[in-house]
């Protein structure tokens, strides 16, 4: 019998089990399958390992490895018997591995780590990739025999969220776990995906050693700019410049290299030409630094050969631990007292806050930072990635979630990299933390971010944010308009607003502004009038806050000529403090933007804090960022909800059918008939209205009266039942005449034979609910009335799958024309927790079955007896990759295409 390792080829893994990934230090390595040239790698590595180390893993001394072994463990066949190897460099620093049993659904699983790396969370991601692996080749569980006395493989398992048995027999432990992913496993990762991650920047944000490689005695060059900056700022720890001609720049003791510094060096920002990056990487990965800032241009921005480099240098970093900003980034700040860092272009360290900023772009970061100075806008960290080849704003969405200094997040967004990731990040992240967003690069991305980027069109961008609870801005100028109520005021408890100025003409303004946003105002907006004193004009600042039913309140002010507007503004903010009544307030005053002075409360460092009012320049900016802010703490206030599975579910059945389907169509993408359509519809409990196929009158007749009278009639051709006239559709037919009419007519207009004949379901308002896939983002269900109005208005809402109860039941409520569902002028609301149930439905079959490219559920009849769905539509075709299911992994690095 031929065995199954020389069947299959020891070197051709799957490429797509290689992966990046990132360790509980915030440290990296690379993961990939072994093949047989890792021999001598193994035998280095078994070779480092204590004696303590072997005995857990062999249970006996093994101190070396048999060649018979060897070839054991370096040749496998990546099906029944598959092993990974961690990489740090060209070490192997850890080992795991899996073997089926007896050709059956089980598999023996073990691993080791080197001593010098253990308890960085290497056990537990070969766990992970092991079981994905397993999974894949048709492995539905493991098993482990440990040492009862390794207590810390004991714990990977006992960890890992699987529901684990266990026996023991002579001081050895039997494991036995099922490797499905359950929602506690998932949960476990998640949660260490989120420390390593917010660790990985935490590393960069708070060096306590920066070399600047590049640093200039020039002051026309960056690498002067960059050490300026960073002693400017007075870093709290060491600063390393590298220059190989000078002794010292700035005043500071040069080195010819990074090696040749003495102490550990924490963060390298690299500012020399793009040739000499390569080099400059080799004594950065000898010396162990931990983060590379690259500051410098020339790379994916240049061309295809920049691409390449910059694709190459993250690929070297990532292999020998290290993380990468940029390249042509314009660098991080972090304004901590006891850190102090501004390794970036930008010559001032902003003032403290405690707002987080990430931009893609660096030639705006410098603007972005001026502009939050000039407003009062304080910040807490500011990252500017420029390329993001590597380190990206999910990194940073990580890293903000835990950070105590942090309470609002800004993002300047031009693309996504791993969307699906994003959309479960910052739907977290926003419920404790307020996440602002401009998402340019609508049209077109920039060529140095295309490599790293995923293609979503409009609608998928819009259905991420407000799921997600992302507050979406258009422009710079509307991000910080919204941010400066979120870092200066509390959250309105609803969405209605007093106005109290000294302007009639500015107050209707204001007031209409709202009306527009869909705020309600608590009464007609007050005016004090010209001649008011700044008493007079604080005293209705109180009485507004004071009523019970003000959420919020919108100061319009106009400064008189006797009286200096400033004695206004103190009293303002004197009746604000005074009241202390948690209720925010946005005003005009002054024509000043941002926070005026006489409007500031300050912190310690003396810059604007909680309790400052912003003022705008004009009331309907102040409006439409207080409306964004009633906006989110409406989303913020409502439940999260539970993701949901609707009773009566087959997904098994389901998936057998969409295999057998791509299967007789050679996995090429597939229309599917109707009857495929009913079968797969009806493992989840849809039901599609009866009806049947006719090619002749006398066949229509007797379907007619099988199915039952009252029947429609419909042409098999679309585009003529999608017609507003109907000509292709006959409904209500309730005689065997009329059925016979029917159908000539249909034949005669569509010159086909075939004809539809369904039962006449319930009459109701037409809607539709949809499946569409992107490849990157995931699947997205779509809700709406059907009809050719709806569609050019492109009045539809969407959510991302999974979906809870409440996404299922906000999605039908959002359409402009959904109050014609509710009751609209008195008509009898349709059955909407039908309709809550198909979308479920919908959402569990398009989640369980990826090969769903699309679907279409058109027309569903919506009435007060139901939901009946008369038409369905379903193409399958290959599974798109998911970038944010599966393992823990690093964002892979393409080629480029």
């Amino acid at each position: 019998m031929v065995s199954e390792d020389t069947k299959r080829d020891p070197y051709d893994y799957p490429r797509e089990w290689e992966a990046d990934v990132l360790l509980s230090d915030g440290g990296t390595v690379h993961l990939r399958p072994v093949i047989p040239s890792d021999a001598d790698g193994l035998v280095a590595f078994h070779g480092r390992l204590s004696e303590r180390t072997r005995y857990f893993r062999y249970f006996g001394a093994y101190p070396r490895i048999p060649q018979r072994d060897l070839e054991r463990f370096s040749v496998v066949d990546h099906h029944d018997r598959v092993a990974f190897v961690a990489l740090l460099g060209d070490d192997i620093v850890a080992v795991g591995r899996y073997e089926r049993l007896e050709h059956g659904p089980s598999a023996e699983v073990a691993f080791v780590v080197d001593d010098a790396h253990q308890g960085r969370g290497l056990g537990s991601i070969l766990l992970e990739h092991l079981a994905a692996a397993a999974s894949e080749s048709g492995l539905r569980r493991f098993v482990a025999e440990v040492l009862a006395e390794n207590a810390g493989m004991v714990r990977v398992f006992r960890d890992a969220g699987y529901q684990v048995s266990r026996e023991i027999e002579e001081g050895v432990l039997h494991l036995e776990f099922d490797i499905d992913p359950t929602e506690e496993s998932l949960a476990v990762a998640r949660s260490r995906e989120q420390a390593a991650e917010a660790r990985s920047v935490h590393n960069l944000l708070h060096p306590k050693s920066v070399a600047v490689i590049g640093a200039s005695t020039d002051p026309t060059k960056i690498g002067y700019v960059a050490l300026t900056n960073l002693l400017s700022a007075d870093f709290a720890g060491t600063v390393y410049p590298v220059n190989p001609e000078h002794k010292s720049v700035r005043g500071v003791r040069a080195y010819p290299s990074v090696v040749d510094i003495p102490e550990d060096v924490d963060l390298a920002l690299v500012a020399v030409p793009a040739e000499a990056v390569e080099s400059v990487l080799d004594g950065a990965l000898a010396k162990g630094v931990k983060t590379l800032l690259i500051v410098s241009g020339g790379f994916a921005e240049a061309g295809p050969h920049g691409l390449h480099a910059e694709l190459r240098l993250v690929g070297e970093a990532r292999a020998h631990g290290m993380r990468v900003v940029g390249p042509n980034a314009l660098g991080v700040l972090n304004t901590d007292a006891s850190v102090r860092l501004n390794a970036t272009l930008a010559p001032r360290l902003p003032a403290r806050g405690r707002t987080g900023f990430f931009c893609q772009s660096g030639a705006l970061g410098t603007a972005i930072l001026a502009d939050a100075e000039a407003r009062g806008l304080g910040l807490s960290t500011f990252v500017s990635a420029g390329n993001r080849a590597d380190v990206s704003g999910n990194d940073l969405l990580q890293y903000w979630e835990t950070d105590p200094a942090t309470d609002l997040v800004l993002l300047y967004l031009e693309s996504f990299g791993n969307p699906r990731k994003f959309a479960r990040l910052a739907r977290r992240l926003a419920r404790t933390k307020p996440v602002v967003a401009v998402k340019s690069g609508r049209h077109a991305v920039r060529p140095q971010l295309a490599a790293t980027s995923a293609e979503v069109d409009e609608s998928s961008v819009q259905a991420l944010f407000e799921q997600a609870g992302v507050v979406r801005v258009d422009t710079l100028a509307q991000l910080f308009d919204t941010a400066l109520v979120f870092a200066h005021q509390p959250l309105p408890a609803g969405p209605r607003i007093a106005i109290v100025g000294n302007s009639s003409a500015i107050g209707l303004l204001a007031a209409d502004t709202a009306r527009a946003h869909g705020l309600r105002l608590t009464a007609d907006p007050v005016d004090v009038g010209p001649q008011a004193s700044p008493e007079e004009f604080a005293a209705a600042v109180r009485e507004a806050l004071n009523s019970p039913d003000t959420d919020a309140l919108v100061v319009v002010f106009v400064p008189p000529l006797a009286i200096p507007g400033t004695a206004y503004a103190r009293a303002l903010r004197e009746a604000v403090v005074e009241m202390d009544k948690n209720k925010p307030i946005v005003s005009t005053f002054l024509a000043v933007e941002g926070v005026p002075d006489e409007l500031a409360v300050l912190s310690e460092d003396g810059v604007p804090t909680r309790g400052s009012v912003p003022s705008y320049p004009s009331p309907e900016r102040a409006v439409n960022a207080l409306a964004r802010v009633v906006r989110y703490a409406a989303w913020r206030q409502r439940p999260q909800g539970n993701l949901v599975r609707p009773a009566g579910l087959h997904a098994e059945q389901a998936q057998v059918i969409v295999a057998e389907l791509l299967a007789a169509e050679g996995g090429k993408t597939t229309l599917l008939s109707d009857d495929d359509v009913v079968r797969l519809l009806g493992c989840y409990g849809i039901d599609v209205v009866p009806f049947r196929v006719v090619t002749s009158a006398d066949e229509a007749v007797k379907a007619a009266e099988e199915l039952g009278f009252p029947v429609t009639l419909k042409a098999v051709d679309e585009r003529l039942r999608g017609r507003p006239d109907l000509a292709g559709v006959r409904l209500d037919l309730s005689s065997v005449d009329g059925v016979r009419r029917a159908y000539l007519d249909l034949r005669e207009i569509s010159g086909d034979d075939e004809v539809y004949v369904q039962r006449m379901a319930p009459k109701g308002l037409s809607c539709v609910i949809g499946l569409q896939d992107d490849p990157s983002f995931g699947t997205l269900v779509s809700f709406g009335l059907s009809g050719l109005v709806s569609t050019l208005l492109g009045d539809r809402a969407y959510r991302a799958v999974p979906l809870t109860d409440v996404d299922a039941a906000t999605l039908l409520r959002e359409p402009r024309t959904s109050p014609l569902l509710t009751g609209y002028r008195g008509d009898e609301p349709a059955d909407l927790a039908a309709l809550q149930d198909i979308v479920l439905r919908v959402a569990a079959l398009a989640e369980d079955n990826p090969e769903v490219r699309s679907m279409t559920l058109d027309p569903i009849l919506a009435s007060p007896d139901g939901a009946f769905v008369a038409n369905a539509r379903i193409v399958l075709g290959p599974p798109p990759s998911r970038p944010d299911t599966g393992p823990r992994r690093l964002r892979p690095i393409n080629a480029p295409a």
